[in-house]
């Protein structure tokens, strides 16, 4: 008497399946999760492009920031000055200190203890009120 096919195929790999990869119940992902989906692997795209629009390719634009400007305090250009001086970007005229300061911000923090005439890209309403209170004023670009 002929023995039945699966007591023939037992011990054997696959089972009668051929390559050990088919027959799994899964059709032919590459595995588990969002394995074997890659920029060109077709086996899953159409689950991908359906589910997680975002996973492939590039949609949309950024925008060109523009650069962040230095931000300084009047207590380090009060500090800085005799450098500033001495590099050429500061000079003593007769209606103040002169400094150009130019791509920076100009914040509050210290004391303006001279009279200071500063060229600056932007400046804080706060140190505008305190250089002008020692008499002196920011010019802004």
């Amino acid at each position: 008497m002929k023995r039945n096919k699966r007591s023939r195929l037992r011990g054997r790999r696959t089972c009668g399946w051929g390559s050990r990869k088919k027959h799994r119940g899964k059709g032919s992902y590459g595995g588990k999760g969002m394995a074997g989906t890659g920029k060109k692997a077709g086996q899953k795209s159409t689950f991908v492009h359906r589910y997680y629009e975002q996973y492939l390719g590039k949609k949309g634009f950024h925008s060109l920031k523009k650069e962040k400007l230095k931000e300084i305090n009047i207590g380090d250009i009060i500090k800085k000055i005799d450098r500033l001086i001495e590099e050429g970007k500061a000079k003593k005229t007769s209606e103040g200190i002169e400094i150009n300061m130019e791509g920076y911000k100009i914040l509050s923090k210290g004391i303006a203890s001279e009279k200071l005439i500063i060229k600056a890209s932007s400046a804080s309403e706060k140190s505008k009120e305190k250089i002008e209170k020692a008499g002196g004023r920011i010019d802004l670009e």
